[in-house]
């Protein structure tokens, strides 16, 4: 992650500013609004958007201009069906990912993201924590000489911190996605390796306990594996189809991958 900083001059995508004077956004953040305007502006060229649609105001874009945008993509991005055999190496590959019932039992370290909050300080944080916590034996049993539930305690944004950072037993529909993918379908138990990412901030992991889900046939989460292949494929479409925009348009105060050919990869 990059430090939120302020830009000498307002971020702008083809003369649109990004920002409202003054404002202070997470280099992320202006990512993100950078490529909705992109896509804004795509979509007025298509023809799909009128042309007095009126700019973005703090990332806010028209409920036409969210419309104009689904359209736009949906007529941009070719994303072809997953066949039957990519389907089935997928859910060979992780077929965890699919199991029903998996619980685990954990407990977390957050560092969280909150306005104004220096991104590249706190994952330098996060990480000294998580290589402190990793290079320490964790005793049988939980108590105050735990060095993880003391770092808990002392460093964590979540109010299970005072509890030694437990969360107790989960399922994957009880975290955020992103959370969620990071810590099921794999046998890893202890403290995690690297951080995990999700909408709240940086945690740092250890996974206690596991019980392992039932893991259906194929041909019962067919549907399920398929969906996750075109998600995939959208993604990648997508990413590459705002490459090519960003290659075409005057972009200042804001850094984007940037392609001059349709030839992307």
């Amino acid at each position: 992650m990059n430090s939120p900083r302020e830009f000498d001059a307002t971020p702008e995508v083809d003369g649109v500013a990004l920002a409202c004077p003054g404002e202070v956004l997470a280099a992320e953040e202006l990512r993100q609004r950078a490529c909705t305007e992109l896509l804004r502006r795509a979509a007025i060229r298509a023809g799909l958007l009128a042309g007095d649609d009126p700019p973005p105001v703090a990332g806010a874009i028209s409920e036409a201009a969210t419309a104009a945008i689904e359209a736009l993509l949906d007529r941009e991005l070719a994303v072809p069906e997953p066949e039957d055999e990519a389907c089935r190496r997928h859910h060979a590959a992780h077929a965890a990912r699919y199991a029903n019932g998996e619980r685990v039992r954990l407990r977390h370290i957050l560092f969280a993201v909150t306005p104004g909050v220096d991104l590249d300080a706190l994952r330098q944080r996060a990480e000294a924590c998580l290589i402190d916590v990793r290079s320490r034996t964790r005793n049988e049993s939980i108590g105050d000489d735990d060095r993880f539930a003391a770092a808990a305690r002392e460093l964590s944004n979540c109010p299970s911190g005072a509890a030694g950072g437990e969360l107790g037993w989960l399922t994957a529909a009880d975290c955020a996605p992103e959370f969620a993918r990071e810590v099921f379908g794999q046998p890893a138990v202890g403290v995690l390796p690297r951080l995990v990412r999700s909408r709240f901030g940086l945690h740092v992991v250890e996974v206690l306990e596991r019980e392992a889900g039932v893991s259906p046939a194929f041909e019962e989460v067919r549907a399920a594996v398929a969906q996750s292949l075109r998600q995939q494929a959208f993604a990648t479409a997508l990413r590459q189809y705002l490459q090519l925009l960003a290659g075409a348009a005057h972009l200042h105060g804001v850094a984007l991958d940037q392609a001059d050919t349709p030839l992307v990869q």
